[in-house]
């Protein structure tokens, strides 16, 4: 089962040279490679989490070099797991992207873009989630960022390309100082493997310990978008095409926090900063609720919820218990389906109603029942309404919060629980304005937004200030009658509209519903395959053995 463990990270890989090849003038066995692939990993993550769960960890040493020579891939319970939660919504994202037909039919893009860099894309968070080195985990970090950057700025459009920017330059400083990590572990520990560091830095002055373990923490808290770090979030996410969005916000953020319970639990064990990681679990959910409360734009809304929610997380990691891990792992696998699903609905709604702003859309549950639903059940999951999955995450949390019975994890109690209250708020908002009030005035319910014609005149209505997506951005829908295709104009882009959703992007976004449903159904094995992993993280040995052969 070992030789499985580089095959998620290898796939994707040898695709997207397949893909890069044959796409330019075989678009549909571009579309095929990419699904059949996709597929396969996730074949081969639920292959990995049963045997990691029979057998323990599994390693590979590519090109048969020991540590801290060769790279080395490690697959536990809690990589396995995070690796088949992603394939699944991957894959769900790739086709709800076929439906939408954003690599084919968008003119300012080629065609053979799309599918090679969201494989790169994807072969990033596998070898992020199966590093055994802080010098692969960079490079996982560095292959996301390449794809992140041509998949954020599909289309070219000036907006795009302004938060396609803010998110580079982000993402460059904190890759500067995770290199900066890296050189001064190196140098004070001799090795990179995270089983040979967590032999030696125990060995180390306090003081280094500290100054490694701080600039580490800095790194990845500017990944998962803590407080005060994520601010560039929401000005980058929305402006993407919904695919793009969706898997960015389900995804990305998590690797982030993936990154801080490897190093926490492995290589800095004691818990010597779960003040300071509480105290920032709770300014996270607090700033970012009541910054999604403050919203009027779905996508905005939404990315906030986000910050809010990833505090959850971080609440989890600080406490540092058995109990605490256990629900932190479950609900970064809730989050992970739940937030994808949230962001394709609202794909879909502004392909329904016309624009994502909700002052202007509503009547969408008598207009579109299906899609009521498909944002119904995510919204009250997100929100922690028993017996969803959410609502178990939350409650595992919270119940290693009583039983630390810290003043901080009081706190955290307490801040969990308004937070819960205002996304309860937040997602009945949405419902509210977009599916249960009427219509407002001149608002085009007969039609679905397909794609982009042209985005030449995106900055022509917008001051120096004025960012798409706020509210500012004027919608002219043109009339037409029913069953028929006729043009429009949407945030000062001309638009083509029809009577349906897509199937395809309706299937994969009730596919996304359908996993995290299935994360309530199976709850009992879900929280006990993670009580069990949260138990291998703390126990260490397993690992360390594994990979050094002791």
């Amino acid at each position: 089962m070992n030789a499985l463990v580089p095959l998620p990270v290898l796939l994707p890989l040898c695709a997207t040279g397949l893909s890069l090849a044959f796409g330019t003038r075989l678009k549909r066995f571009q579309r095929f490679i990419s699904v059949a692939v996709l597929t396969l990993v996730l074949g081969l993550s639920a292959g990995l989490m049963a045997a990691t769960q029979s057998k323990g960890p599994l390693s590979v040493h590519l090109g048969d070099f020991p540590p801290p020579l060769g790279i080395t891939l490690v697959a536990d319970r809690l990589s396995a797991l995070m690796l088949t939660v992603s394939s699944a919504v991957t894959l769900c994202v790739l086709v709800y992207s076929l439906g939408q037909g954003m690599a084919d039919r968008d003119e300012e893009t080629p065609v053979a873009v799309f599918h090679p860099a969201y494989l790169i894309l994807v072969a990033g968070v596998s070898c992020t989630f199966l590093a055994g080195d802080l010098v692969n985990l960079y490079v996982g970090f560095e292959i996301m960022l390449v794809a992140s950057f041509v998949l954020l700025t599909l289309g070219g459009t000036g907006p795009r390309i302004r938060a396609g920017s803010t998110y580079v330059i982000i993402s460059l400083f904190s890759s500067m100082l995770f290199l900066t990590a890296i050189a001064m572990t190196y140098a004070a520990a001799g090795t990179a493997n995270f089983a040979q560091l967590a032999q030696r830095l125990p060995e180390l002055p306090l003081g280094v310990q500290t100054l490694i373990q701080a600039m580490l923490l800095t790194v990845f808290a500017i990944k998962a978008a803590v407080f005060p770090l994520g601010a560039w979030l929401p000005d980058s996410y929305p402006t993407a095409p919904a695919p793009v969005t969706a898997v960015f916000a389900g995804l990305l953020t998590k690797v982030g926090v993936y990154s801080m319970l490897r190093t926490e639990t492995l290589l800095f064990p004691g818990n010597r900063v779960g003040d300071l990681l509480m105290a920032l679990a709770l300014a996270s959910m607090i700033v970012g609720i009541l910054g999604a409360v403050a919203q009027t734009d779905l996508k905005r809304l939404f990315s906030f919820t986000l910050i809010s929610h990833i505090g959850y997380m971080i609440f989890g990691i600080g406490l540092a218990t058995r109990q605490a891990y256990g629900g932190a792992i479950v609900y970064v696998t809730h989050h992970i389906t739940v937030q994808t699903t949230l962001f394709l609905v609202a794909g879909l709604m502004e392909r329904r109603g016309g624009t994502t702003e909700l002052t202007r859309t509503g009547g969408l549950a008598r207009a579109a029942p299906l899609l009521a639903v498909l944002y119904l059940v995510p919204a009250l999951n997100m929100a922690g309404i028993p017996p969803f999955s959410g609502f178990i995450g939350k409650l595992g949390l919270m119940r290693a919060g009583v039983a630390d019975g810290s003043v901080w994890a009081w706190l955290l109690v307490a801040g969990s629980t308004a937070t819960s209250l205002l996304t309860l708020y937040v997602m009945a908002k949405v419902w509210n304005l977009a599916f249960w009030r009427d219509a407002p005035p001149g608002q085009a319910l007969d039609g679905t937004v397909l794609e982009a014609d042209s985005d030449e005149d995106d900055d022509a209505d917008e001051g120096p200030d004025r960012m798409p997506g706020t509210g500012d951005e004027p919608v002219h829908p043109l009339p037409g009658p029913a069953g028929r295709a006729f043009a429009a104009t949407l945030h000062g882009r001309a638009i083509t509209t029809t009577t349906r959703l897509p199937r395809t992007m309706v299937a994969a976004t009730a596919a996304g519903v359908a996993i995290s449903l299935a994360f309530t159904v199976f709850a009992g094995p879900l929280t006990g395959y993670t009580d069990r992993a949260a138990a291998e993280l703390l126990r260490r040995t397993p690992y360390i053995e594994e990979v050094l052969g002791r």
